[in-house]
């Protein structure tokens, strides 16, 4: 009638030991998936099994369960473990959260039986089963004494591993090959219970980060793009012109040049404002009934009471060469 119970937790416990092994190269490789695979296969169908035979129970003492039973204890711990190692980075999310459920199912049943005190990690998001340490409201900052405190019990755990992995590799041998009496054998599995406690408690504390940093990234996955302004106005390209100061300026450079129009600063100014690139602001302010000439000569004096003596003197002779010069004057190779 199939595999017995305890076949199937050997399968998925001799797999799951394979992996940690690390023979293949990657985690992704077909050959260590098709491990995952088949060690939650074998570990889910015992983990129906011991629901269905009601082997434990959270109000019942531990010398109530026979020391063949108590390796069962490990199943969801198990479960876990493997459910982390699947890579199927699209459904990342679901695996930590599977995983944590069996992680704390399995936390959850040891302290019922008094197999170690610990305590259960905060609640995640939407996670009502978990505990949150005393005095610590949900969602506060850690202090910088709880953060030391942490840092602590971890150093202490990470050493209480390390004792319990001795210890367990001195007993294997004994309790494997069938010399070991029911008292060493009941030892040597709780050993491993609290071997597995303290890795269900390193896995939990990476698995409520890992959710973190999940979460942040579909937040900014989400978030809409910030707005980078109103889009510019589309400007219609300007045909050359040549911009002159004022209208009679225009009536004479024009005549030169009969393939450019002539435009006065004032009415460049009128069309740009019209086109909506330049406010009307822009546009030099006069006084009503004053003339080109006069608003010409009014700038000229504001801007020689503004530059030194040889910027002046610059600007004036410039002025009358460009008099007594009309434009393209000396030009000789381009004669028309």
């Amino acid at each position: 009638g199939g595999p017995r119970l305890a076949e199937l937790l050997a399968a998925g416990r001799r797999l799951w030991e394979e992996l940690e092994a690390g023979a293949e190269p990657s985690s992704g490789a077909p050959a260590v998936q098709d491990k995952v695979r088949q060690g939650l296969d074998a570990l889910q169908r015992a983990a129906a099994m011991v629901a269905q035979l009601e082997l434990f129970s959270e109000n019942e003492e531990l010398d109530e369960v026979s020391s063949a039973d108590l390796k069962f204890l490990l199943l969801p711990a198990l479960l876990g473990a493997l459910t982390l190692k699947q890579v199927d980075l699209s459904r990342r999310q679901q695996h930590l959260e599977s995983a944590r459920d069996h992680f704390l199912r399995f936390l959850k049943l040891c302290r019922s039986y008094g197999l170690g005190t610990f305590q259960l990690p905060p609640a995640a998001p939407g996670d009502e089963g978990a505990e949150s340490p005393p005095g610590d409201p949900r969602g506060a900052q850690p202090s910088l004494v709880a953060m030391a405190m942490s840092r602590n019990a971890n150093i202490e755990r990470y050493k209480q591993k390390k004792e319990l992995e001795n210890k367990l590799a001195s007993m294997r041998s004994f309790v494997e090959s069938g010399t070991a009496d029911d008292d060493q054998i009941r030892e040597f599995y709780i050993l491993q219970i609290q071997k597995w406690i303290s890795i269900s408690l390193e896995e939990l504390e990476s698995i409520d980060q890992e959710m973190v940093i999940l979460k942040s990234r579909d937040v900014a996955r989400q978030a809409p793009a910030a707005p980078r302004g109103p889009p510019r106005p589309v400007r219609a390209p300007v045909r050359p012109f040549i911009l002159t100061r004022d209208a009679a300026q225009a009536r004479v450079f024009g005549a030169g040049y009969p393939g450019l129009p002539t435009m006065t600063v004032d009415d460049w100014y009128e069309q740009r404002r019209r086109q909506g690139i330049v406010s009307g602001q822009s546009v030099p302010q006069r006084a009503p009934g004053v003339s080109d000439e006069e608003l010409q000569k009014q700038q000229q004096e504001k801007k020689e009471e503004e530059d030194d003596e040889e910027a002046l003197q610059k600007a004036r002779s410039w002025d009358d060469w460009k008099d007594t010069h009309p434009r393209g004057y000396g030009n000789r190779q381009n004669m028309g």
